[in-house]
């Protein structure tokens, strides 16, 4: 691993908002929180996986991976991120090299293939994505990019995130360097407002911000730029000018907010567009924030009044629902701010989670689990549960669903339960009060749907085969 890349690692590690890096001295937080690497700790995902999910849906940018043709294949589209406008961001662009790049190098390839995307797309940006055999042969894609703007006029920007340097997580925020490095800060934006935002971390899957941001439009809140979901380059280029930070995912892009925070002092929150009391949460804090830096005074109340008229539309929507799902038993098989966010709005809709996994959750998010299920909720939190159990969990009755991705569905279908897609994959939109009410609804689609007592109902040969036991 080269030394700027270790050095980006440990810097992504130092981690300005972790109370325990706060409670280190001044030479001890310099070494950061890194760990050392263990065979197989790429598992589920590497960096350069990570780096382009958390990139790859800024719409109007040319995503350029440097390795082999496989890694774009494994990477491209795996996403529902959705754009309302620009379309470069579908298509997989790869320098594909070979055997004969491996042994001479491949930077000429890489300047090539930059220069025929531009040719042919001009994008806004081209993103070069650095993977495991380009790093090893010691690519500098670096200095090719730089190389490259100066050419033909255009930002190339360097994702330095190969495979080999950490799991999916550690790959989101080396992405997020390299928006920090080459892009945040380079654009003045043409209009500014007291009510701009970011919203960090949100990808917009299957068009979730879309259902956030009529909510936003009321108040005459603006997002100055989404990071990334349905993002534009330039947009985000201007991101510092906004007055303050929503951090929606923190495992992914934490250092993005806190980084901002230092450099131009802007100040961020956590939330979550997920259940209808932390969407009025999330409201009203961009409305104490925005109002703290400068926005009419009056934000706050009118915050509270579109909080009033959504939530009495959204409980009587869901009303019906929750006679029907009161009582039944989720498991819940996500991560990150998911594994405390669908929580909330899953009891809201009178369900029990019984258990909730926290693989890929950090502290903070422990922590708000700990809150929403009360005593007992270390009981509930699930750190890796193996197909096994998730099949007896299911089997034995103590859950009536599963939602999680559809790397698992399958075990549920073995036990023959209800499964919905809550993660990337889904087709269904669930931010904001609307989203609420429709992840209630395809959960009561899910559980009684009368297929469910069809594949429990014994095969006719199986039926007989009882019968004739019995017999004898």
């Amino acid at each position: 691993m080269s030394a700027s890349l270790n050095a980006k690692i440990a810097e992504v590690f130092d981690e300005p908002g972790c109370d325990v890096n706060q409670a280190k001295s001044a030479k001890e937080r310099k070494k950061g929180c890194t760990k050392q690497l263990t065979p197989g700790a790429a598992a589920g995902g590497c960096a350069f996986d990570g780096a382009k999910i958390a990139l790859q849906p800024i719409v109007d940018v040319a995503h350029l991976v440097h390795g082999p043709i496989a890694c774009e294949g494994n990477s491209w589209d795996n996403r529902h991120s959705a754009s309302s406008g620009p379309q470069t961001y579908r298509t997989g662009f790869t320098t594909d090299i070979n055997e004969l790049d491996v042994i001479y190098g491949a930077e000429k390839r890489l300047f090539r293939s930059i220069r025929e995307v531009i040719e042919r797309q001009d994008p806004a940006a081209v993103f070069v994505y650095q993977t495991c055999v380009t790093g090893m042969i010691g690519d500098d894609i670096e200095a090719v990019c730089r190389r490259a703007a100066e050419r033909f006029g255009k930002p190339v920007i360097p994702v330095n995130a190969p495979g080999f340097a950490g799991p999916k997580n550690l790959g989101n925020k080396l992405g997020a360097e390299a928006l920090l490095d080459h892009v945040i800060g380079t654009v003045e934006p043409e209009v500014t407002t007291p009510t701009d935002i970011n919203i960090i971390g949100e990808y917009n899957l299957s068009g979730e911000l879309w259902q956030v941001k009529p909510l936003l439009d009321a108040l005459g809140v603006r997002v100055l730029s989404c990071i990334s979901g349905d993002g534009r380059y330039r947009d985000i280029a201007g991101a510092h000018r906004a007055r303050a930070n929503m951090m929606v995912c923190s495992k992914s892009m934490i250092n993005v907010a806190t980084r901002m925070q230092q450099r131009w002092g802007i100040p961020y929150f956590e939330g979550s567009f997920y259940g209808i009391s932390d969407m009025s949460t999330t409201l009203r804090e961009i409305a104490r924030l925005l109002v703290a830096r400068g926005a009419p005074a009056d934000l706050a109340d009118r915050a509270e009044a579109l909080i009033a008229a959504e939530e009495a539309r959204a409980w009587e929507r869901i009303r019906a629902y929750r006679e029907r799902l009161s009582g039944k038993k989720v498991l819940l098989i996500t991560g990150g701010v998911k594994s405390w966010s669908v929580v909330s709005a899953l009891q809201e809709a009178g369900l029990e989670v019984v258990g909730t996994s926290v693989k890929k959750s950090t502290r903070e998010d422990k922590e708000k689990i700990r809150e929403l299920m009360g005593d007992g909720a270390d009981a509930h939190m699930i750190d890796d549960l193996s197909p096994r159990e998730m099949y007896a969990m299911l089997k034995d009755a103590k859950a009536d669903i599963m939602l999680s991705g559809g790397r698992s569905q399958f075990v549920a279908l073995k036990a023959r339960m209800p499964w919905m897609d809550i993660n990337q994959e889904r087709h269904h939109a669930f931010a904001g009060y609307e989203g609420m009410v429709t992840m209630i609804a395809e959960i009561d689609k899910a559980l009684f749907n009368p297929v469910w007592q069809q594949v429990r109902t014994p095969a006719p040969w199986e039926a007989q085969a009882a019968l004739l036991g019995e017999a004898v």
